[in-house]
């Protein structure tokens, strides 16, 4: 008569305790290891100086700086061409380089909201 199942592999049941302390010891070791490298603790941001006024909160997603950003540059823009056409001669050309290096920066903070992964 043919036997389905194969038999069951033979155990050493007389591992002695030494041994099995042993095993356990390299076990947790092993285990350790794995997590030490495998498991990264968040690195803990530093907290800002406590002598500054604004806080930007690190749970902030960057679609959401960068949209506050477009909207901050949008105001300081229209902020200086009020001004700039207030203004006559060397000031005015000044007032003018700040309103081109504001846009600019406006266009970059747009252009990085559009290509901003939406969370």
């Amino acid at each position: 008569m043919v036997k389905i199942t194969p038999n069951p592999p033979v155990t050493d049941e007389h591992v002695s305790r030494a041994q099995s302390a042993r095993n356990k010891k390299i076990d947790d070791a092993a285990t350790r290891a794995l997590d030490y490298y495998l498991k990264p603790k968040p690195k803990d941001e530093k907290p800002d100086k406590t002598d500054s006024i604004f806080r930007i909160d690190p749970a902030v997603d960057s679609e959401c700086l960068l949209a506050n950003l477009s909207e901050n540059l949008a105001s300081a823009n229209a902020m200086i061409s009020d001004l700039a056409f207030d203004l006559d001669g060397s000031r005015r050309q000044v007032a003018l380089g700040i309103l081109q290096v504001i846009e600019v920066s406006e266009l970059l903070a747009n252009r990085a909201l559009d290509i901003v992964e939406v969370r």
